[in-house]
């Protein structure tokens, strides 16, 4: 086929061009012979196509051609199910036609094959705003789920309409394009004039050294589009028109001069409708973003949070009234606040949907601007629930902005007085670079003078925004690192810059209003820098040791290094270190451990991922991806968790010779983990975090700063069992219950079956012993299975489901209204049925109804799955489905004068003893063993356990199900089975672009850390709200300091005892010292306690033979020493904390 295609590759393409050209050889019309080339590569654009189906396509393995010559199909895969890889193809791009030299570059599939890419992917969509209408755009719901959980569908639409071009591509401009290939954007156009240099290396992690003198923007296509086939990646690498800007929702540029920046944002802000315009510069430590969206933005959603809603209790006839709502949560109003009410009783009137202002906003009640004398009495019941109103934002052009900024968006308020500063400084860069034609040489001072003085002369004709103190020593410092991009600077600006092109182009959160200066001045060694260790030395690093000198780039890559993560965070962090250097040199060693597999739903983030790698573990495929980027990086992956069982791997020795350790962790367990052991070998701890658009860091420096877990967040609040079960008034319950009930039918049922089957002696008598009421449910829930519940063919699973639907929203509930009927009075006289409880409604089932139907079609598959049955495929037909249900025979049920509904919020198990639970217990072992003589031989059942990230399982489906029919019976709104895997599958938000912020704020903090000599008001910690903004720096929290005599001690200390002591010379140790110890122990255990006199007995015992003896531990072979706790008290009695003791045997 290979033969046959290269055939009419030869035979087809390359005539007509060679026609062409000798055809216009022979004409002098300059026009002729440009029409015979576009007709010809026209010609060779549809022969492509064609040949898409004749030549060979790259497999799993690579058997055929190379990367080169790939084609990617539609969807970003190959139509033989291999995954996608690139082929670069070469044309004409439509903004280029008619320019003679125009060169443009197309990488992927861009949603389609064949024709002119371009010119269909900038087609601009007929909107006010100039949205992109993504209405017809499926969305792939595994690959987005995170990032759809922070942005919802309707802006994601949006995004995957929209085009964007970023122009300069150097470590800013790739750090931004990666961050908008990975959110989904339709297309993004790649523009640089310029050649990469081996200067460029500290920051573009798309570049390598073989890239050198190659275009900037064709250097970056290929791998850029390998992050998501789904955008069409493009390129120009000409100068740019202002016409060209048109087929854009959004334009970036970060290597602008003023004079032109201001020419194409006069363009963009009066385009009708307008297009977003970004400017934004990483320049050393410093950087700057101005955003213009024009003179009439819309913002739909400023926060990207949810509604908020409450309960309501009570609301008063009254001008204005006062509502009041229950105390089972917080209202989060605001004054000023719009909002609808809907279900109240009595007071009707305000359920028509009008929105109505609310003031004076408690965390209980609000007043309601309206006068309510005339409404009805209120009776009960009621929701009120937020409106979010769009804000219209009307931003100044550049031109204007730069004369009159207005209002600086603050990072660091110990910086107040920096933006005004910074917004002198970038113009008077500006104006260095185009009357000199270059950049201020890093070291000469010289060219920092000259660029102080060009400040001042600006600084003097500022008018209202003269500056006061231009503070030369900062500007010396800006001066010298001004032609350097630093990776971390890079990834926090590229962060926030992503954000804003994604607001431009959906109205999802508050834009940047309009500049923002960021410095991280502090970054820089404590010691001067002589200018001599600013020269570039020839290598990759340069720009680094242009700002920071070689001296702390030596540092940088013989630091040990410990990542303790290789998702999100961690693949930003692996790419940050590469490019840095850190852990590159002969000494370095860069330690990355990660016990996870990679799946697709990390692909739209983890981005040194691709579709091949899934299933692969996440830190060998990030490590070796890291290698790419730099082949000097001298990196270790591990596939072990960090925690008390791998210490034999992770041991006293291996901590003792790190430098820094980086968290990347997603839980807090593993945090707190990572924590203590920095903590005890006193090593410095990098910690960081996401959650949708909001980011954090904290420094934890040994001995200045306190520990991560010396503060930590309270603890979400739990809704009480009796609540979730069986009185839910919101969906959040619902899917509570319905996970429960998930793993409780298909994984602990079933996996209690196998169990009992396993070892039935041994089973039963643990029930038995236990003889309480839980055990007597667990053996019944397994009897059933074994019994009447037993699913022998798929009529039987059908049966099931029927039968449980029957349950669930039928029976139980008629049991509740039952034993509660609408009218019950608690023992106090209030109504029973009072808010927050909502009174429910028996279901009645119908084959008529979609909902009922696919609830039982996904139970029933799940049920045969854990029985071994197969699945027939009319399962799926919607009218097979309802025959074999309609076979269903439904017993009539009874409601119990005799049944027990948990309703005490305090309750912690629904097992309610029924009598003598010993008694019931033995006589369900009797029927079990019954049932055990006649099941086949070496049968047992399949537990399932939940998978959210599997559309195909059904496992989402009956959860999705069980809960909305569980809302059905409750009248509370039921949601769609996107939503329902947020909630029931506990899916932490995440995006690209709060992720690079927040590894680029670390590693600005690593250069501190790493230079060693600085104080804590020179650290910062961070919380960052990306859509808001929001950027709140400040120095971390020190450590308390405990004193004692002549001593003093911090968290961070713990005191060393050599010689493999005895008790009593431990009390003598600590005695001198001025401490009476009276208790010692061993984690758990209690070695010794003065009020016990077999304890004192202990006294001359070797204290390493106490913790063997005692707390019965097996010490590790390279174990040397023991650390113990104290209890002790000071001169004066009084009990003091001091310091782990350490006392070591060996």
């Amino acid at each position: 086929m290979f033969s046959s295609g290269l055939g009419i590759l030869i035979a087809v393409v390359l005539p007509p061009i060679f026609l062409g050209i000798m055809f216009a050889a022979n004409s002098s019309n300059s026009r002729t012979l440009s029409t015979v080339v576009l007709i010809s590569v026209g010609l060779c654009g549809v022969v492509g196509s064609l040949l898409y189906y004749v030549l060979p396509r790259k497999r799993r393995d690579g058997a055929v051609g190379s990367e080169e010559d790939q084609t990617v199909g539609e969807g970003g895969g190959n139509t033989d199910g291999s995954p996608a890889q690139h082929r670069i193809d070469y044309s004409v791009d439509s903004a280029a036609k008619g320019r003679v030299g125009a060169s443009s570059c197309f990488v992927g599939n861009g949603g389609g094959s064949g024709g002119d890419h371009r010119n269909r992917g900038r087609v601009r969509a007929a909107s006010a705003m100039g949205f992109g209408d993504g209405n017809s755009v499926d969305i792939d719901e595994d690959l987005h789920s995170r990032q759809l959980a922070v942005y919802g569908r309707e802006t994601m639409r949006r995004l995957f309409a929209s085009n964007v071009l970023v122009s300069g591509m150097n470590g800013l401009g790739a750090e931004i394009a990666k961050n908008l290939i990975l959110a989904g954007v339709k297309s993004v156009t790649l523009h640089d004039e310029g050649v990469v240099e081996l200067w460029d290396l500290s920051s573009n992690f798309v570049f390598s050294e073989k890239d050198v003198g190659k275009n900037r923007a064709l250097a970056c296509i290929q791998k850029l589009q390998e992050l998501n086939n789904a955008v069409a990646v493009s390129a120009l690498t000409t100068s740019l028109t202002k016409e060209q800007l048109a087929d854009f929702q959004a334009v970036v540029f970060t290597d602008i001069g003023l004079e032109k920046a201001m020419e194409f944002d006069d363009f963009c802000h009066n385009k009708k409708p307008s297009i977003a315009f970004i400017k934004c510069e990483s320049r050393g430590l410093f950087g700057s973003v101005f955003c213009d969206f024009g003179p009439a933005f819309t913002v739909f959603d400023v926060d990207g949070e949810e509604p908020h809603t409450g309960i309501i209790a009570s609301i008063n006839n009254d001008n204005p009234a006062l509502v009041s709502c229950v105390d089972d949560e917080r209202l989060e109003f605001q004054d000023g606040d719009t909002v609808v009410f809907s279900e109240v009783h009595g007071m009707t009137e305000l359920n028509d949907g009008k929105p109505r202002k609310i003031r004076n906003a408690r965390p209980y009640s609000f007043t309601l601007e309206e006068d309510t004398t005339k409404f009805g009495a209120y009776v009960k019941g009621g929701i009120v629930t937020q409106v979010k109103q769009p804000k219209l934002l009307n931003f100044k052009p550049l031109k204007e902005a730069l004369k009159d900024p207005g209002e600086f968006l603050l990072s660091d308020f110990s910086k107040f007085d920096r933006p005004p500063l910074l917004h002198l400084a970038f113009q008077a860069l500006d104006k260095f670079v185009s009357e000199l034609g270059r950049f201020p040489a890093a070291g000469s001072e010289d060219d920092a003078n000259k660029f102080i003085q060009l400040a001042a002369d600006m600084n003097q004709g500022l008018g209202d925004w003269r500056v006061e103190d231009i503070n030369p020593k900062l500007l010396r410092h800006f001066a010298f690192g001004a032609r350097a991009v630093l990776n971390p600077m890079a990834a926090m600006l590229g962060g926030i810059v992503g954000q804003e092109v994604v607001k431009a182009c959906s109205g999802k959160f508050h834009p940047l209003f309009q500049f923002f200066y960021f410095d991280s001045v502090e970054s820089l060694p404590t010691e001067d820098i002589d200018s001599r260790q600013l020269t570039p030395l020839n290598s990759r690093y340069d720009a680094q040791i242009s700002v920071f000198g070689s001296k702390l780039q030596k540092k940088l890559e013989d630091a040990k290094v410990f990542l303790v993560g290789s998702g999100a965070l961690g693949c930003e962090f692996l790419k940050n270190l590469a490019l840095m250097g850190v852990s590159c040199g002969e000494e370095g060693k860069l330690i990355v451990t990660d016990d996870d597999v990679i799946e697709k739903s990390n692909l739209s983030r983890q981005f040194l991922f691709r579709d091949w790698n899934i299933g692969r573990a996440k830190s060998t495929v990030a490590a070796s991806a890291a290698a790419l980027i730099n082949p000097r990086l001298k990196v270790e992956a591990l596939q072990n968790r960090v925690g008390p069982q791998t210490e034999n791997v992770f041991d006293d020795t291996f901590w003792e010779n790190l430098t820094v350790v980086i968290n990347a962790l997603d839980n807090v367990n593993a945090r707190l983990y990572v924590d203590q052991r920095c903590l005890y070998f006193q090593r410095p701890l990098l910690e960081s975090g996401t959650l949708g658009a909001k980011c954090n860091t904290q420094m934890v420096i040994p001995r200045l700063t306190e520990n991560y877990g010396a503060s930590q967040d309270r603890p979400e609040k739990q809704a009480p069992m009796c609540t979730v079960h069986s009185f839910p008034h919101n969906i959040d319950h619902c899917l509570t219950w319905a996970r429960s009930e998930f793993e409780g039918l298909l994984e602990k049922t079933p996996a209690e079956v196998n169990a009992y089957l396993s070892n039935p002696v041994e089973y039963t008598a643990t029930m038995i012993k236990a003889g309480d009421a839980q055990s007597r449910d667990t053996l019944e829930h397994v009897l059933e299975c074994l019994d009447s519940e037993k699913c022998q063919t798929f009529q039987d699973c059908i049966t099931w489901a029927r039968l449980k639907f029957e349950d669930y929203f039928c029976n139980r509930v008629r049991q509740l209204i039952y034993t509660f009927p609408e009218d019950a009075a608690t023992s106090t006289g209030a109504p029973f049925w009072s808010a927050p409880k909502r009174f429910p409604h028996p279901l009645e089932f119908s084959v008529a109804d979609p909902s009922h139907l696919h609830f039982i079609m996904a139970a029933s598959i799940l049920r045969a799955e854990t029985f071994g049955i197969p699945v027939p495929d009319w399962v799926k037909n919607p009218k097979k489905l309802a025959e074999a249900v309609e076979q269903v025979m439904v017993p009539e049920f009874q409601p119990s004068k005799h049944a027990t509904i948990v309703t005490d919020e305090k309750a912690t198990s629904l097992s309610t003893s029924l009598g003598d639970d010993s008694a019931q217990i033995s006589d369900l072992v009797m029927r079990l063993e019954n049932c055990r003589q006649h099941l086949p031989y070496g049968f047992r059942m399949k537990p399932i356990q939940f998978e959210k990230d599997d559309d195909t399982n059904y496992h989402m489906d009956l959860i999705a199900g069980l809960a909305n029919m569980r809302a059905r019976n409750y009248s509370i709104p039921e949601v769609d089975k996107l939503k329902a895997k947020f909630i029931a599958g506990r899916i932490i938000p995440a995006i690209a672009t709060s992720t690079a912020m927040a590894t680029g704020l670390v590693c600005l903090e690593l250069y501190k850390v790493l230079d060693g000599g600085h104080k804590i008001e020179d650290y910062r910690n961070t919380f960052a709200n990306l859509a808001l903004p929001l950027f709140s720096m400040a120095e971390p929290v020190p450590c308390k300091v405990f004193k004692h005599r002549d001593m003093s001690w911090t968290i961070w200390d713990r005191w060393i005892l050599d010689g493999n002591p005895t008790l009593r010379e431990v009390l003598q140790w600590l005695s001198n010292k001025g401490l009476d110890a009276y208790s010692i122990s061993y984690d758990k255990s209690m070695l010794y306690n003065n009020m016990y006199a077999a304890h004192r007995e202990r006294i001359d015992r070797k204290v390493v033979d106490l913790v063997r003896e005692v707390a019965g531990v097996e010490l590790p072979p390279k174990r040397r020493h023991v650390d113990v706790l104290v209890a002790a008290e000071d001169d004066e009695g009084n009990d003091i904390d001091i310091p782990p003791v350490s006392i070591y045997f060996k």
